[in-house]
């Protein structure tokens, strides 16, 4: 029973974590972006005290529980698991931990982590490489669908449906998701939980704490024939059958090794301090068998329900006006500053804190926002106005980053948050290469940071250009995007390093 409930739970966690990588209308974020605010990472980054506290508490009390229910890249091991599991059955068997390797990938990323390089710790972060995989390989999956029923829906003269633009937002971090996809495959198909146990460095710090958990399987030696089904079906290789022996510190608290076992020699329950033995390799001998505790089920709903939600809203239209039909894709300007979200602070913050897991990337209704590829902040985001841009009521990003790397922001902070300037290139401008009379920059600029004045003083008659008010720019980025130059805009925005309030 207590294995239906695990499941259920992280079927729920699961489906709705990746909704809100898939989910372009930003409908999901409101009810449910909670759940990525629950991860481990992402929360001690965000130094949200709260969720950091009440996760340790929960795996001090039932074990790895995180990993097998909360955590979307531990669930989603667990399926390719169960897939193979239907091919060849009891193919797992117990290995001893590799103690040196898990404590070793830790090391590295705690020293990378306080380094500030932002790549190798997203790389590593479980919620993040999920996050990597979902948006960009699902995601547009999830949007070839769409677009097909917006078609259909279209000639049945309903809008039930409106297509949206599919694209790759970036090769490198696309490529990257494809790596971490089939490399997950191959040793979940093979191994089951091969990754979460010996790369993982959330894996790792919960393990230490799941060994001392109140909650465990004890194995009753009384009751055990020495059949090893269990073992055979630990997908954590951690139970030592032969010894009767778990290896508390690999064990994700999944409840197969219960359900598997035809002498009900395992039980889900607390071993008195008396009985327990640990070992220096991180496994405790299990020589006896204790009192089950009675309430170990009613205790572990009451937990977990805490993040369970039943309401779910039906999805909003929405479509983002794109400004001008673009006659040739506009190219990215050579900016010697890159630009960040507000609420992102600066650029060293935005380093400090994000683990690149593309949420805000997903959640970005103007298709502004896309990873870098910068080796020192690949996969991290940044912004770019070819699409789109930043308009000043929206703050989905500030609302949706779960560590902290985006603060949140109200729309009348963030027009007041100078994010960059716009910087005019004359060589560019219509008005100067075609002689036409544009203005469109001037017309479209939300803060009036921009004016239009005579190429000569003398001459109000001769043709206007624009003059950029630095001090009322906050970076938007509507005058580069709106701009009909092509293939450069004759007008961009150049990012601040820190940001700045106008």
């Amino acid at each position: 029973m207590l294995r239906k409930i695990r499941i259920a739970f992280a079927i729920f966690f699961f489906v709705l974590i990746t909704l809100l990588f898939l989910d372009f209308t930003g409908t999901l974020h409101a009810w449910f972006g909670w759940m990525a605010k629950v991860q481990f990472l992402p929360a001690l980054l965000a130094l949200n005290v709260g969720v950091v506290v009440f996760l340790i508490a929960l795996t001090l009390i039932f074990g790895r529980i995180y990993c097998s229910v909360i955590c979307p890249l531990g669930v989603f091991q667990d399926v390719v698991s169960w897939m193979a599991g239907k091919r060849k059955k009891n193919r797992f068997r117990y290995s001893p931990t590799l103690v040196w390797l898990r404590y070793g990938v830790l090391a590295v990323f705690v020293i990378a982590l306080v380094a500030r390089i932002g790549s190798f710790v997203a790389l590593l972060a479980p919620y993040s490489s999920y996050g990597r995989i979902a948006s960009n390989l699902f995601a547009p999956i999830y949007q070839w669908g769409n677009n097909f029923f917006a078609y259909i829906a279209e000639r049945m003269d309903s809008y039930a449906f409106y297509t949206v633009d599919i694209w790759m937002k970036s090769l490198s971090t696309f490529v990257i998701a494809a790596v971490t996809f089939v490399v997950l495959i191959v040793l979940a198909w093979r191994n089951g939980r091969t990754y979460c146990n010996t790369i993982c460095p959330v894996g790792t710090i919960l393990g230490f704490l799941a060994r001392y958990s109140f909650l465990k399987p004890v194995i009753d030696t009384e009751k055990c024939n020495g059949c090893g089904l269990c073992a055979r079906n630990c997908k954590a290789s951690c139970i030592n059958s032969k010894e009767h022996k778990i290896d508390y510190s690999r064990c994700v608290a999944c409840m197969d090794c219960m359900d598997k076992c035809r002498q009900n020699a395992i039980t889900y329950e607390h071993k008195s301090l008396a009985k327990e033995k640990l070992a220096g390799n991180n496994t405790v001998e299990n020589s006896g068998s204790s009192k089950q505790v009675s309430n170990a089920r009613r205790d572990f709903l009451s937990v977990t329900a805490l993040f369970a939600a039943t309401s779910v809203i039906k999805a909003q239209e929405k479509k983002v006006d794109g400004g001008l039909a673009a006659i040739e894709d506009k190219k990215i300007p050579n900016r010697s500053t890159p630009i960040t979200p507000a609420g992102s602070l600066s650029i060293g913050h935005l380093a400090q804190h994000c683990t690149g897991c593309q949420l805000c990337v997903s959640a970005c209704p103007n298709q502004v926002l896309r990873p870098s590829g910068d080796l020192m902040k690949l996969m991290q985001p940044e912004m770019s106005y070819e699409r789109g841009y930043c308009r000043p009521e929206c703050t989905k990003c500030s609302e949706v980053c779960p560590a902290g790397a985006i603060r949140p922001v109200t729309a009348a902070d963030k027009s007041a948050i100078q994010i960059g300037h716009a910087v005019w290139i004359k060589e560019n401008c219509v008005v100067l290469t075609d002689g036409v009379d544009c203005g469109n920059c001037f017309r479209h600029c939300p803060t009036g940071a921009i004016q239009m004045v005579p190429v000569d003083a003398d001459d109000m008659d001769s043709p206007k250009i624009p003059v950029v008010n630095t001090e009322r720019c906050i970076g938007c980025g509507a005058c580069e995007n709106l701009c009909p130059a092509r293939p450069f805009s004759a007008i961009y925005v150049e990012g601040h390093e820190r940001h700045r309030i106008i």
